[in-house]
């Protein structure tokens, strides 16, 4: 396990993303409820504006400007903030604000966060699920996204980003099978990001191949689905969980032993 696993809270600056619970479209929500998650246990705060769920509409850089900058501007004053999202423009205005991690799902930004000289999350994707839903299946999960991490992690390291974060891209344009793979091989994905010098971050919160497994077909549904593979990641060595529910998450990483940690970016 994780020295001291971290719990990355979800705050969703849209109408539209994929759990009712945390949209959150105004900027004053967004920002409550970021302050209510760092209340909660979460070491950092993941602040997104557009929604990659499957058949979301997607929006402009200058729309997902307006509506994470505010919020990011407002928490990164009280906890670490990662803005969410695919397009330089918005992760360079979000930066500016305060942000120190671009999550981003496409690993296509770990050049720029060398250049601005913050943390970046590389993710594993076959395309976003909005556009791509139904990407083909692999022979070997593991073997693809593993190869697909450790190429961005050497890009990121040649680019001079310092904190990185490799994440195996969980519930996007994959099969069921596909997900469990990946968290059956946890382990080995924490040792590659060991020998590159990254740690790992996982998101399984809320995600419909929980419910496909446990009878929860609601995504209303999956809060035990989401604890139980939350704590099997932070058992696997995983650095970072990124969640809705934070205060649940925070519970089960403290029965597991670890607790809340300085965080080093």
């Amino acid at each position: 396990m994780a020295l001291s696993p971290r719990v990355m809270g979800i705050v969703n600056v849209t109408p539209d993303s994929f759990f009712p619970d945390s949209r959150t479209p105004t900027a004053a929500g967004a920002i409550e409820r970021g302050r209510a998650l760092h209340r909660a246990g979460a070491d950092v705060v993941d602040v997104g504006g557009e929604s990659t769920r499957p058949g979301a509409t997607l929006v402009g850089a200058a729309e997902e400007i307006a509506r994470v900058v505010p919020v990011v501007a407002a928490l990164a004053r009280e906890v670490a903030v990662s803005v969410d999202t695919t397009k330089p423009e918005v992760a360079r205005a979000a930066v500016a604000a305060g942000a120190s991690i671009i999550n981003d799902v496409t690993g296509e930004l770990v050049e720029l966060a060398g250049e601005l000289g913050v943390g970046v999350v590389a993710m594993h994707s076959r395309g976003l699920p909005a556009t791509t839903p139904d990407a083909p299946t692999s022979r070997d999960i593991v073997a693809e996204v593993s190869a697909f991490l450790e190429a961005r992690a050497r890009r990121a390291r040649a680019a001079g980003v310092r904190d990185l974060w490799l994440d195996p891209g969980i519930g996007f344009s994959k099969t069921a099978d596909e997900n469990w793979a990946l968290l059956g091989h946890l382990g080995s994905l924490v040792a590659l990001a060991t020998d590159v010098g990254a740690r790992v971050l996982v998101g399984t919160s809320r995600k419909r191949f929980l419910g496909a497994l446990a009878g929860g077909e609601g995504v209303e549904e999956r809060l035990e689905g989401s604890l139980a593979t939350a704590a099997w990641a932070m058992a696997c060595g995983v650095d970072l969980v990124r969640v809705h529910d934070v205060a649940a998450t925070a519970q089960a990483r403290a029965l597991l032993g670890g607790g809340p940690a300085e965080p080093s970016w």
